[in-house]
């Protein structure tokens, strides 16, 4: 109810400053259509033969998203709602879904040049990092890996103050996961601070709630040169859920209500080379994931029992590792005739690779092509 009531004040507000000015509307959009084909292992532990997961392995997609605004000289709303239409189909049959939905939408209202408020369904996400997020509660996997992936975001009311150019304050009570399945963050609360100098930027995110412990985490970046920049991120964090895996196989597996606080740390730097093209270099910790001899373990019991090849499937830690290198080469990201991108993971837990690339053309100045391309080159018993 308090949630209810304070969009309702912002509202309010928002009614008295919108007769003051005049309204200027703007859209656009864009329209996909692309199939895709995930060729599976027919020697799978945790998925064995898709009789578990019964994952699609070739869908047809029909998307449109769409992006409105409107705003005047103290009130803006924006909308980003989703089309989908998609046939997904694998030796089991077919199914068909068909949707519509908002992966963002916000009401904000600027009260004065120092204060701000919003109501809506906000990604709220920052820090450099292009494969794993740490500094993130809400997006761990924050899309940059999957140029396609369209994030969602969480529902939330934010207070912002920014005093001059340097500094910024937000607190922000978030009511749910949005469009998202996951609703592990219902009734948190986030308080964020950001700051910002001529060749360097940092910022602090504290959030909490019921379900989880305190979430602390950090990010920052440096411009070194022209070329060089320098990132790192840091946590402190709990899972809701944790599949403990011990290494002693004589132990089952065991589901925590909420792990243990373990830390997560990934610096990162990119070099800009003169043809505009750049290249990142990013090490990963995941103190969530698995040492090595658990990673046996877990993949050990996954394939004993297809009740722990469940719980190894719906339980696992985001990532299975503990620590990663991930390398990103991209063109210039100004180059108007098309983009393509190459990226490469290796895993020192179990030493498991995987390779990616995802390539546009413009073939016109409204039409497109593009193609995503991912091969894992690990066995049945790695990542």
């Amino acid at each position: 109810m308090k949630g209810v009531a304070l969009l309702a004040a912002l509202f309010m507000c928002a009614a008295s400053f919108a007769q003051a000015s005049d309204w200027h509307t703007s859209w656009d959009g864009t329209l996909y259509g692309y199939a895709s084909h995930t060729g599976l292992r027919a020697d799978s532990v945790l998925n064995p033969g898709n009789r578990i997961a019964r994952l699609p392995q070739s869908s047809a997609v029909a998307e449109a998203r769409f992006n409105f605004k409107a705003e005047n000289d103290a009130l803006r709303l924006t909308l980003r709602p989703i089309v989908l239409i998609q046939d997904n189909r694998n030796t089991f049959g077919g199914q068909r879904q068909n949707e519509a939905f908002l992966t963002q939408w916000q009401l904000r209202l600027h009260a004065s040049e120092d204060w701000s408020l919003a109501a809506g369904r906000e990604i709220l996400n920052w820090g450099p990092a292009q494969f794993r997020s740490p500094s993130s509660p809400f997006y761990f996997d924050n899309g940059r890996s999957n140029p396609m992936r369209e994030l969602s975001g969480v529902d939330a009311l934010k207070i912002s103050w920014t005093p001059n150019m340097r500094n910024t304050l937000t607190l922000a009570r978030v009511t749910g996961a949005g469009h998202a399945a996951q609703n592990t963050w219902r009734d948190g609360w986030l308080l964020k601070a950001d700051q910002r100098g001529g060749d360097w930027a940092g910022g602090l995110a504290l959030a909490q709630t019921p379900e989880r412990g305190l979430f602390a985490g950090w990010h920052g970046q440096f411009t070194a040169s022209d070329a060089l920049l320098l990132y790192a991120e840091a946590s402190s964090s709990t899972l809701a859920h944790a599949l403990q895996s011990p290494a002693d196989m004589r132990l089952p597996f065991n589901i925590a209500m909420r792990s243990s606080r373990q830390t997560g740390l990934l610096a990162g730097v990119a070099y800009t080379f003169d043809n505009g093209q750049s290249l990142n270099a990013e090490v990963l910790h995941h103190g969530h994931g698995y040492r090595a001899a658990e990673e046996n373990a877990y993949f050990a019991r996954a394939a004993t029992s297809p009740l722990w090849a469940v719980q190894a499937l719906g339980y696992a830690p985001p990532l299975l590792g503990r620590d990663y290198l991930h390398l990103v080469w991209q063109s210039n990201l100004m180059e108007s005739s098309g983009y393509w991108r190459a990226m490469a993971t290796h895993s020192f837990t179990d030493g498991s690779n995987e390779l990616s690339g995802y390539i546009e053309s413009a073939l016109t100045g409204q039409l497109s092509t593009f193609a995503l391309a991912v091969w894992p080159s690990d066995s049945a018993r790695q990542e």
